[in-house]
């Protein structure tokens, strides 16, 4: 059987494609090895932006493999509260200080645990047939990170109806709501995120570093709480930027008139 996740590298870009026939759904053990493609890329200095797509044109990710779930003995573990790795179910949904970009490129049936991965990344871009739910509900479970996040990314009503009918959003829809940034004909889809990918990769790793954890940081913080730990430098990530040689790099470039040199650090 041939490898689930499929990745290929160029320059400070990372694809990571899932590959896992009929319909790409991920199991425990696919969740583990996206876990550590993900844990390698935060970890490396020389990447600076993920992609995440499907090889399928019809399927993006079903989430959950419940077939794996339902077949299994408990032997294997390959169950809902089983091992999902490092980073949680997907290898994003849990991976802490990821602060490098991550772009997903959803070129299919998005759905459950998959909108949840999806919904993990900074940048959705949609093939034009795309099509986005949350199931959940039919199986008689709780789409449980989706709860958390839809809500506070999308008017609170349409995720609401979203969680509890599992209707299904085309791509038009979901770019309407906010929660897809761009929507392209599908065989466009993988070089529009390849070119994105790059406009990225040119930038500030710092910056980008930086601004992801005051993201996160400031979530559920007071305004005033969260600028006060900005200002103050109490934030690792702000704190290096203060520091760095491409704060200065950029203040000279500026003054130079010319394009900076990030070297990220």
């Amino acid at each position: 059987m041939s490898e689930p996740i499929k990745t290929r590298k160029e320059g400070g870009i990372l694809e990571v494609t899932i590959d896992r026939p009929k319909a790409n759904a991920i199991d425990l053990a696919t969740s583990r090895i996206m876990g550590d493609i993900f844990a390698e890329f935060r970890d490396d200095p020389d990447m600076r932006v993920a992609i995440l797509t499907a090889a399928s044109q019809k399927f993006f990710c079903p989430g959950w493999d419940l077939k794996a779930a339902s077949d299994s003995d408990g032997t294997e573990g390959d169950t809902v509260d089983g091992d999902y790795g490092v980073g949680g179910f997907g290898g994003l949904q849990e991976l802490r200080g990821m602060n490098k970009p991550v772009i997903c490129a959803v070129n299919g049936i998005c759905c459950g645990g998959g909108l949840e991965i999806a919904l993990s990344c900074d940048i959705i871009l949609a093939a034009e047939h795309a099509s986005f739910a949350l199931p959940e509900i039919r199986s008689g479970t709780v789409a449980d990170a989706a709860s958390i996040k839809l809500p506070k990314r999308i008017p609170y009503h349409i995720a609401m109806e979203m969680l509890l009918t599992g209707r299904w959003l085309d791509a038009d829809e979901a770019h309407k709501w906010g929660f897809v940034n761009r929507i392209f004909p599908a065989d466009k889809l993988i070089d529009e995120a390849w070119e994105m990918a790059r406009l990225l990769e040119s930038g500030p790793p710092l910056v980008y570093a930086a601004i992801k954890e005051v993201v996160r940081d400031a979530e559920d913080s007071k305004f005033q709480d969260a600028l006060n730990r900005i200002t103050t430098r109490q934030l690792p990530t702000v704190d290096t930027l203060y520091g760095s040689e491409d704060m200065m790099e950029g203040f000279n470039a500026f003054a130079e008139k010319r394009d900076p040199v990030w070297k990220g650090r």
